[in-house]
């Protein structure tokens, strides 16, 4: 059976709402696409498997993206789970990637607004594909980040 797909979001589940927000705006100029929600009840209960369940909700639109682009969904829940070492290698979504104009100065505004550096800046030729320059960065909380600048591409 084949379905019909169409990629909406990445959910980040943050400790501070509100400080993602702002930092995805003011580094990446996202946009908010609906205004805030706070959801709870037996639905929310349902859908997350989470008892008790009450979130904030928050869509951002992807810079490059037009109306009905897709976008980074920001949630805080009442109650969360520790939190574990932010790792580049650790299994599951690993981080989210932003082409940029120029990688060390889009690091530079990451560390600015509360963000932080993982690794170095690298240049690569990757043969068949172009020349990429790239490094990982975190989010203020710690979520990773990829700036990106690709070349002959």
């Amino acid at each position: 059976m084949t379905i019909e797909a169409r990629y909406v979001h990445t959910n980040l589940i943050a400790q501070d709402w509100r400080k993602l927000v702002e930092f995805y705006q003011q580094v990446f100029e996202c946009t908010p696409v609906t205004p805030e929600s706070n959801l709870s009840g037996q639905w929310v209960e349902k859908i997350t498997g989470v008892t008790d369940a009450e979130i904030r909700v928050t869509h951002l639109r992807l810079p490059g993206y037009d109306v009905g682009g897709p976008t980074l969904e920001i949630i805080h829940y009442n109650s969360q789970e520790k939190r574990q070492v932010t790792a580049a290698n650790r299994p599951g979504f690993g981080h989210i990637g932003f082409a940029v104009d120029d990688v060390e100065a889009a690091l530079d505004a990451v560390i600015a607004a509360g963000g932080g550096s993982v690794g170095d800046v690298v240049s690569v030729d990757i043969p068949g594909r172009g020349r990429v320059t790239e490094v990982y960065a975190t989010d203020p909380e710690g979520n990773i980040i990829e700036l990106q600048k690709w070349e002959n591409r």
